[in-house]
């Protein structure tokens, strides 16, 4: 990353700059962002983007690398209660739907195989160590815990922004949220359950 902003008019550009390409690159990808619309809605130019962040590809990195601790851990992990997990990640996904997107383009564009960040970036062992021990104490199914967590974060998404079946939105009444949770809860319950 180029220079950081050092005065308060510079860290509230470098701010409005963060926040206008997050929505930007989760709308419409790495390659489908575009600077003018980043610098128009921003109210900046296109020098003291560059200046901060490099070039697009800079800019989303410091916005998907910011954001990767609260995409992998807003909702902190109880791996005695996988069931409880999926459905408190379902609920993110309904609030920030744009970190979500985010990933996925990083995924697309960026990482089509193996795992979505280097493993120096990862933030995933705290979680791998909760199911290990949960598995160790007879309380979640056997296997590898990387598996059974992406097999509940898998399952937690069905319907999030990203489902090629159908995304669910904050927008949808309750009622129509509440039956998912349940079916979520009850499927990842049957599905973790030690042998």
């Amino acid at each position: 990353m180029a220079d950081q902003p050092l005065t308060s008019r510079g860290a509230a550009t470098y701010q409005r700059i963060l926040d206008v390409a997050t929505q930007e690159f989760a709308q419409h990808g790495i390659a489908g962002a575009r600077i003018e619309r980043i610098v128009a809605a921003a109210r900046t130019n296109k020098a003291q983007l560059y200046a901060y962040f490099g070039n697009k590809e800079g800019l989303f990195d410091a916005i998907f690398f910011g954001s990767l601790e609260r995409i992998t851990n807003v909702v902190p992990i109880d791996a005695t209660d996988l069931a409880d997990w999926a459905v408190r990640l379902y609920d993110e996904y309904l609030r920030r739907p744009d970190l979500i997107r985010l990933a996925t383009w990083a995924r697309l564009e960026r990482r089509p195989a193996g795992h979505l960040v280097d493993g120096r970036d990862r933030l995933d062992d705290h979680k791998l160590r909760a199911i290990a021990e949960a598995q160790a104490a007879g309380l979640v199914r056997q296997g590898d815990p990387f598996d059974v967590m992406a097999m509940v974060i898998a399952m937690s998404m069905a319907w999030s922004p990203v489902s090629n079946v159908y995304a669910a939105t904050a927008e949808e009444p309750s009622e129509v949220h509440e039956p998912r949770r349940l079916l979520l809860h009850e499927c990842v319950r049957r599905a973790m359950a030690a042998d």
